[in-house]
C-alpha cells in the first residue's frame, strides 16, 4: 500500500506563513513523497511553488522567501487519481472572475468522471487527469454565483466519495471533511494564528496546541487576520465511515485521528491480537516501524497473561534504502526485502518467534521475512498481523494492489500460510478493530477488509444504503 496524501492550510497574524507550512509538510511527509507544494496569499496576489519530489528537494530558501503572506494552504501527494506528473501536484491553482483559488485534497471522488464530463459541457477545460482539479472547477463555478459558504456548500452536495480538503479563496483560509470523516482533518491553535492539517503530528511540529478533529460534513474558515475561526455544518449523515487503516498504518504514531492517540490505538491492537490468537513463543518482534507498536502491546498482553517471552527487536532497518512497494518489479520487490532489513542473529538464532507485522498485502514481503528469520537460524516462526485480511481494493484514496494482487482475495488464511511458510498465521477480527477504537463497525470505513463500501462505486458492493448528503436548511438556496 502506498499512503494517501496530506494537506495543511495556515492563517497567521503579522508573519508569512510560508515556513510554517513547509515545517507542517515535513511533519506530513509520511503521507506522500511523490510530489509537494505551497500556495501563499499576501493580500493582493497569489503565490505558488509545486513540483514533484519530497518536500526538502521541492523547496529551498528562495522558495520559500518567494512565497509571500500570512495565508496559504500545502501537500505532500501521492498519487491515488490521476497521473505522476507536475500537472497532477498540488495545491491545484485557478485564477478566475471572482479571484484566486488554490485547493489540496486528500481522498478520492468516486463520481469525478461524470463531473468532469458535466462541467466540460459548461465550457471548462480541464489541465489534468486528477478529481482534484475537479472539486476546483467545480468550486469556481459556484463562487461566480454565491458566497463562499453556499458555494462550498453546493459542490459538497456535488461531490461524493472521500475528501478533506484545505482551500484558499483569495486570502481565506478553509477546511473540509466530506459527510462521513473518511479521510482525517484537525484543527490547531498557534500563538499568532491557525492550522488546519490532515494529522496533529503537525501541529505539534509548529509548537502548536490541537483544538479538535474537524466533524464529518464541518467547513471551517480561518480568518484571513489570524485571530479566529469560524465553523459551519454544512451536511449531515447518519453515520461515519473513518478509515481504521489510519490507525493501523497510515498515520504517525504520535497523531491523534478522531479523537484516539494513534500509537495508543496500535498498543491495545496488539494486546487484542495476543488475546484472540496469542501463541507461545521465546521472542515477540516487531517487523519495523510499523509492526512495532503492535509487538509491544502484543507482548505485555502476553507477559500479563504469565508467558515466558521477550520483546526485542530482531530486525534492524536499513533507512536508506527505498520502500520495497515503490520498486516496479516483483523481482526488485523480493530483492529490496533483503537490502531494506536485516536479522539479528543472536535474537533469532534457536528461538520460537513471534512476529508482528501491521498487514499482508501481496504475500512478498511476509514470504522474505519468515524466509530470513530461518536463514538466521529461528526454530519456528509465527506471523501475527494487526488488522484483517485485505480482500478488496480501496476506492477512498489508498492506492492499494488490484483485487488480483492481493493475496488474500482468493486464498484462505491457511493457503496464505503455506504460501508465506510460517508455521502459523492469524489475523486480527474486525470486531477487535470497533472494540479499540470504541466504534460501531457501522462507522468505519472497511471495504479493503470485507468488500462493502460505504460508498455508492461502480461494479462494487456496499454495507449500508448509500445516502446523499442532507443540506443544512439554515444554507438552503433562497
Amino acid at each position: 500500500m502506498h499512503e494517501k496524501c496530506g494537506v495543511v492550510g495556515i492563517s497567521l497574524q503579522d508573519r508569512d506563513a510560508a515556513r510554517p507550512l513547509y515545517y507542517s509538510l515535513y511533519a506530513l511527509q509520511h503521507r506522500g513523497q511523490e510530489a509537494a507544494g505551497i500556495v501563499t496569499h499576501d493580500g493582493f496576489q497569489q503565490h505558488s511553488h509545486v513540483e514533484t519530489g519530497l518536500v526538502g528537494d521541492v523547496f529551498d530558501e528562495g522558495d520559500l522567501g518567494r512565497l509571500n503572506g500570512a495565508n496559504g494552504i500545502g501537500h505532500v501527494r501521492y498519487p491515488t487519481s490521476g497521473a505522476l506528473d507536475k500537472s497532477c501536484a498540488q495545491p491545484f491553482s485557478v485564477s478566475f472572475k471572482s479571484g484566486s483559488l488554490g485547493l489540496s485534497h486528500n481522498g478520492n471522488l468516486v463520481n469525478a468522471d461524470e463531473v468532469r464530463d458535466e462541467l466540460a459541457a459548461l465550457g471548462h477545460a480541464f489541465t489534468s487527469d486528477g478529481d482534484t482539479e475537479v472539486i476546483a472547477h467545480d468550486l469556481a463555478r459556484n463562487l461566480l454565483e454565491e458566497d463562499l459558504v453556499r458555494a462550498v456548500r453546493r459542490t459538497m452536495g456535488r461531490i461524493h466519495g472521500s475528501y478533506s480538503l484545505t482551500i484558499m479563496h483569495d486570502d481565506t483560509v478553509l477546511g473540509v471533511r466530506d459527510p462521513k470523516g473518511n479521510r482525517p482533518l484537525v484543527i490547531g491553535e498557534l500563538e499568532d494564528g491557525y492550522v488546519l492539517a490532515s494529522e496533529s503530528a503537525a501541529i505539534d511540529t509548529l509548537d502548536g496546541e490541537t483544538i479538535r478533529d474537524v466533524e464529518p460534513g464541518e467547513l471551517v474558515v480561518l480568518h484571513p487576520d489570524g485571530t479566529g475561526y469560524d465553523t459551519y455544518q454544512l451536511v449531515d449523515s447518519d453515520s461515519t465511515a473513518h478509515c481504521f487503516f489510519e490507525h493501523v498504518y497510515f498515520a504517525r504514531p504520535d497523531s491523534n485521528i478522531d479523537g484516539t492517540l494513534v500509537y495508543d490505538a496500535r498498543r491495545e491492537l496488539g494486546r487484542r491480537l495476543y488475546e484472540e490468537t496469542g501463541i507461545d513463543t521465546d521472542v515477540v518482534m516487531p517487523v519495523p516501524d510499523s509492526g512495532r507498536a503492535f509487538a509491544s502491546g502484543y507482548a505485555e498482553a502476553a507477559q500479563d497473561a504469565g508467558a515466558d517471552v521477550n520483546f526485542a527487536e530482531g530486525l534492524m532497518k536499513n533507512r536508506y534504502v527505498g520502500r520495497t512497494f515503490i520498486m516496479p518489479t516483483q523481482d526488485e520487490r523480493e530483492r529490496a526485502v533483503r537490502l531494506k532489513l536485516n536479522p539479528i542473529k543472536t535474537t533469532v538464532e534457536g528461538k520460537r518467534v513471534t512476529l508482528i507485522d501491521d498487514s499482508i498485502v501481496r504475500g512478498t514481503t511476509s514470504t522474505q521475512l519468515v524466509e530470513l528469520m530461518r536463514d538466521a537460524g529461528a526454530e519456528e516462526v509465527h506471523v501475527r498481523i494487526g488488522a484483517p485480511p485485505i480482500v478488496a481494493p480501496c476506492y477512498m484514496g489508498i492506492d492499494m494492489a488490484t483485487r488480483e494482487e492481493l493475496i488474500a482475495a482468493d486464498k484462505s488464511v491457511e493457503e496464505i500460510r503455506e504460501e508465506i511458510k510460517a508455521d502459523s498465521l492469524s489475523y486480527l477480527s474486525i470486531d477487535a478493530i470497533a472494540a479499540t477504537l470504541e466504534t460501531e463497525r457501522d462507522d468505519l470505513c472497511l471495504g479493503c477488509v470485507t468488500g462493502e463500501y460505504p460508498y455508492d462505486i461502480d461494479g462494487e458492493a456496499t454495507d449500508r444504503e448509500v445516502e446523499r448528503p442532507v443540506i443544512q436548511s439554515s444554507l438552503a438556496d433562497d
